[in-house]
């Protein structure tokens, strides 16, 4: 019995010092949030943000990493699960009307210079189940260029006053913009 106990103990031990020293490695595309309020109204996107990684030049191209998603020109607007967008407010993305609510962000890159935002209604889909029936709206963006390569996807929802905001996604070689208004 007492043997027993012994190698029960050791293995506890070496279980817990691994544990203790197992690497933490950050993942490849972490989890964020932008939220803003506009007139009182949340307005969230939820999204992983992936790494350029030495990858500048080839993520957008006809031959280049989003290129083999099985969706492509269409993206997921991020990396791993679909870009969520959470709304209190009845919004104007663009020239399209979103009722508040649950959404999913798209981006049509088929032109990677000339991108359209794509509202889509579903939501917790699998990242790759992209079904254009159930979009609420495409929008187009006003590109610009970086002064610097951005290395993480990020979004932004600056406030313009009266109700009116610019939502931006920022990755690589390119600004993405399209105006947002609360209704």
């Amino acid at each position: 019995m007492k043997q027993v106990l012994v190698c029960a103990s050791l293995i506890v031990a070496v279980a817990t010092l691994f544990a203790q020293q197992a690497p933490s490695t950050p993942p490849k595309s972490p989890a964020a949030t932008e939220s803003a309020k506009i007139v009182g109204k949340a307005i969230t996107i939820v999204y992983s943000s992936p790494r350029v990684n030495g990858r500048a030049g080839a993520i957008f191209t006809k031959d280049g990493v989003i290129s083999k998603n099985p969706n492509y020109p269409v993206w997921r607007a991020g990396a791993n699960a679909a870009t969520k967008l959470h709304t209190d407010a009845n919004l104007t993305i663009g020239k399209v009307k979103v009722p508040k609510g649950d959404y999913s962000l798209f981006v049509d890159i088929a032109d990677p210079d000339n991108w359209v935002l794509i509202v889509n209604k579903q939501t917790g889909m699998s990242p790759f189940a992209y079904d254009s029936s159930q979009n609420l709206g495409r929008v187009p963006m006003t590109m610009t260029k970086p002064k610097a390569p951005i290395e993480n996807l990020k979004y932004t929802i600056k406030s313009l006053g009266s109700g009116k905001a610019k939502l931006s996604l920022e990755w690589e070689n390119h600004i993405a913009s399209v105006s947002v208004s609360v209704r």
